[in-house]
């Protein structure tokens, strides 16, 4: 039989153990971005302005879907990994069986309750005529391939509770590599034109999916079930779709907030615009690796819960806590000394670079803020806290987009930078004492 790979973080070198689980992740998501920009460049080269346009409004949708999903299987990785940290394999199945059970009933409800408001949505979203059609047969596509969505996502989640984030990553690297290819047959070969995008996107996500349910079925007999006993146990359900829920509407939040702080930028002109766009796509990149630690330390944090190791889990947030600030000091650093030639990378044009200046000039030297709230947000959401997790992203981006609107009008785009500056904080200013607030009471207990 093939090794089982998983791995108890209940034990062993912390700080080996969170970056470890770390790098893949960084990797996946930088292969993730590296995708993004290719499918924009075919579908733009090889189809046209109006499927750039339908596939960009589709997109919109679907990561609004695939953060909901996501929120979902945070919740559910947690308590997978209090289970799995517990020694308590049969509840750890259980979950995972509900949480599979859960994942394919909501990939038929969305399709059964999406593909009717089609027009609906694209009317609301003020989708120009000459787009409507492209954009409808994008998104039937996509809705149909909600059910590998759903289980790539719930098995990734399951391997991550156990320790395992190399694996998912991997499939993830590969299902990114085949939707690239299959974006150039497809598109630039067989002008396929937007089904075909929408097909490759369909088939590389079948192949994560099934990859990953294959490696479970033959290396990790601890998730292993047979689909024939598939069933919903309605306490785990219930405490999946508690955790989960909150989850999914955190996820959400951020973009939503994202949304409307673009709306103000778009009023300082074209330039200014297409500034913070650039400027974005350099922090997505920058902030990777402090999201990947936040990651880590909920998977970390939920394995020692459940051993009930509560001193390792405090050890395990100190050394995340100090591994975040590392990252945040060198992102700022990088920006800092680089922030012009990497606007350059993007444009020609001196007025939009020095936007960008302008933008990383005010926001460069706090990067640190970012990456110590993704600490925290690690750390309550392994503790099961996800109410206040919710509530810390809730302040975060209401500080951001009250000083957005406040600032920008007068400041400019330094506005922008001075806004994330003060949501970070806020939301440091909550995380900081309720931490506090929970170490007391754990010491009281013990007390």
């Amino acid at each position: 039989m093939a090794k089982e790979r998983v791995t108890r973080m209940t034990g062993g070198n912390i700080l080996k153990q969170l970056v470890n689980f770390s790098v893949p992740l960084i990797l996946g998501n930088l292969f993730q971005l590296s995708y993004n920009m290719v499918d924009t460049i075919v579908i733009g080269r090889f189809v046209g302005n109006e499927a750039l346009s339908a596939v960009g409004t589709c997109d919109q949708i679907m990561n609004l879907l695939i953060l909901g999903v996501s929120g979902v299987c945070i919740g559910a990785s947690v308590l997978m990994g209090n289970f799995f940290g517990a020694g308590e394999e049969d509840q750890l199945l259980d979950e995972m069986k509900t949480t599979v059970s859960l994942g394919l009933i909501f990939s038929l409800l969305i399709p059964a309750a999406g593909l009717p408001l089609t027009d609906s949505i694209f009317r609301w979203m003020r989708v120009q005529p000459e787009a409507l059609a492209p954009a409808g047969t994008y998104l039937r596509i996509i809705f149909a391939g909600m059910p590998f969505t759903c289980l790539y996502n719930i098995y990734a989640a399951a391997l991550r509770s156990v320790g395992d984030s190399r694996t998912p990553v991997r499939y993830l690297m590969l299902a990114t590599v085949l939707n690239m290819a299959l974006d150039l047959v497809f598109v630039a070969l067989l002008r396929m034109n937007v089904f075909g995008a929408a097909l490759a996107t369909l088939l590389a996500q079948a192949v994560s999916a099934v990859l990953c349910i294959l490696h479970v079925s033959r290396r990790v007999p601890l998730l292993r079930f047979s689909w024939r006993r598939l069933r919903i146990d309605g306490e785990l359900a219930r405490k999946t779709l508690s955790y989960g829920g909150l989850t999914a509407l955190q996820q959400c939040a951020q973009p939503i907030g994202n949304l409307i702080i673009q709306g103000s930028v778009n009023t300082l002109g074209v330039t200014a615009a297409a500034a913070f766009s650039a400027a974005r796509k350099i922090e997505d990149i920058g902030l990777l690796p402090g999201r990947s630690v936040s990651t880590a330390i909920t998977a970390f944090t939920a394995q020692n819960v459940g051993a009930g190791n509560q001193e390792r889990t405090e050890r395990g947030f100190r050394t995340a806590i100090l591994l975040e600030g590392a990252v945040g000091l060198a992102m700022s650093l990088t920006v800092l000394l680089l922030r012009g030639p990497m606007m350059s990378l993007f444009t020609a044009d001196r007025a939009m670079i020095e936007e960008g200046i302008r933008y990383f000039s005010i926001i460069g030297f706090c990067y640190f803020l970012p990456c110590l709230t993704n600490g925290y947000q690690g750390y309550l959401r392994g503790t099961g806290h996800m109410l206040a997790s919710l509530l810390a992203t809730l302040t975060q981006i209401s500080v951001r987009v009250l000083v957005t609107l406040l600032c920008v009008p007068t400041m400019g785009i330094p506005g922008v930078g001075l806004a994330c500056v003060a949501g970070w904080s806020a939301m440091l200013a909550w995380q900081v004492p309720y931490h506090l607030h929970l170490r007391r009471q754990r010491l009281k207990k013990e007390g």
